[in-house]
């Protein structure tokens, strides 16, 4: 694997030792690799959300829910 030097903030360092000297964790490499694996879940997750929300701003004409209540409600509030 390719060797790669990152710097931890005190407090970090701390974390990763805890995990290790608990059991969680066999080495600090393998809670580096599990933080970075929910990282990019993380990311591709909010690449999805977002993808998501265009489609629906897509199909609402690109207008949020919100809008179109505020919109009804004033067009409801009109015709009473």
């Amino acid at each position: 694997m390719p060797m790669v030097t990152v710097s931890l903030s005190p407090q970090q360092a701390a974390g990763i030792r805890a995990a290790v000297d608990t059991g969680g964790y066999a080495s600090s490499s393998e809670v580096v690799r599990e933080a970075l694996r929910l990282w990019d879940t993380a990311r591709k997750l909010a690449d999805i959300k977002a993808d998501l929300l265009d489609d629906e701003s897509v199909a609402s004409g690109g207008r949020c829910v919100a809008d179109m209540f505020a919109d009804h409600e004033a067009q409801r509030r009109r015709s009473a």
